[in-house]
């Protein structure tokens, strides 16, 4: 069911792109917040195999085209020397949602009793009403620009050499380091004895750092190369991995707690270094008639590292659980390195986070 979930928002991701290069960002974001709503206000309606398989499916096209739409609609409310200020609140309220819903999930489920999931589906649906709510607040940017526009293909984004490369890194970053990290609840369970409570706080921890953090660290970034940046998340992101493999290999309960709630804190470091690097360097590389084509491309590569993480992960996790987060932090690395590489092939005015 996750599977369909992914590959739903796989398809509907270029899809969204070319809607939001047609008709806009904020229309195409209102159509996805509609395709959330539904899709996750169903599952507690959830009997049949089949109708968990249907919901996958549209809460994942909600999903594709949600972050090609928000990402384009913000890139086009913001000028260029601040979008890197822009992307780095919306990862602090990214990740501020995330951790306040995880730690808020880790107080309501239980597997006792199976309302207290319905509790969390139909929640998250009202959350996205009322953010559809406050998008009629929120003016269209790109209207101009796509009146003018002559006919507008994927073809033409696919030929951007250095956008291929920044992307393509991204799907690496994301299989080796965000999807490996969402692993970490079944390891810390299953091989540590971690409390379902304990993994809500982990998560929430998580999330502090980077809402303390993200903005002066989006400060420390201006005036300095994009690509290193990107390099040295990698390097943290491997050092927190190796934290997780040790938690694992030596300590179980409250303590592995402590040890896997380090690495989160140096995770979330890692983290702080992407928000205000990877979602700028593509917008910027985006002409504007072609922003949302760029933008889901962008998206996309979020979609396929979300696929392969788990799907390579999980499939280590269950051979050799100690075996996946040296194996990650490896790949990572490598990620660190193709990024210093990829260098050259951006232009030289885009090097450079904006001071």
């Amino acid at each position: 069911m996750l599977a369909a979930s992914a590959l739903a928002g796989i398809a509907a991701n270029p899809v969204a792109g070319a809607l939001v290069d047609r008709i806009g960002g904020r229309p195409t974001l209102a159509i996805a917040l509609v395709l959330l709503a539904v899709g996750f206000g169903l599952y507690p309606l959830i009997r049949e195999p089949w109708h968990a398989f249907a919901l996958a499916l549209v809460s994942g096209a909600g999903n594709g085209t949600f972050w090609p739409s928000q990402s384009a609609l913000l890139a086009g409310l913001t000028p260029a020397a601040r979008r890197h200020g822009a992307y780095s609140v919306q990862r602090v309220s990214r990740n501020l949602g995330l951790g306040l819903g995880g730690a808020t999930g880790g107080f309501i489920a239980t597997t006792d009793d199976p309302t207290s999931f319905a509790i969390i589906f139909l929640f998250d649906a009202v959350t996205f009403l009322v953010y559809l709510g406050v998008l009629t607040h929120v003016p269209e940017p790109t209207k101009a620009a796509r009146e003018m526009a002559g006919p507008t293909r994927y073809i033409e984004v696919l030929r951007d050499r250095a956008l291929v490369g920044v992307v393509g890194l991204n799907a690496l970053y994301v299989a080796s380091g965000y999807a490996v990290w969402e692993l970490l609840p079944v390891f810390a369970k299953n091989e540590a004895s971690v409390s379902e409570r304990q993994i809500g706080l982990i998560f929430l921890v998580n999330t502090l750092v980077i809402v303390v953090l993200q903005l002066p660290i989006t400060k420390l970034l201006e005036g300095r190369r994009r690509m290193k940046a990107l390099a040295a998340m990698t390097a943290i992101w491997a050092a927190a991995l190796l934290v997780v493999f040790a938690g694992g290999l030596w300590f179980e309960a409250s303590a592995a707690a402590a040890v896997f709630a380090l690495a989160a804190v140096v995770f979330g470091l890692g983290e702080c270094f992407h928000g205000p690097t990877q979602a700028p360097l593509v917008a910027d590389l985006a002409p504007e008639r072609l922003r949302g084509r760029y933008m889901a491309l962008g998206s996309l590569s979020w979609e396929v590292g979300f696929l392969l993480g788990p799907g390579v992960g999980g499939v280590v996790l269950g051979a050799e659980p100690l075996a996946l987060w040296p194996l990650a932090a490896f790949v990572c690395l490598l990620a660190g390195a193709g990024a210093l590489a990829l260098e050259r092939g951006i232009p030289r005015e885009l090097r450079l986070t904006p001071a």
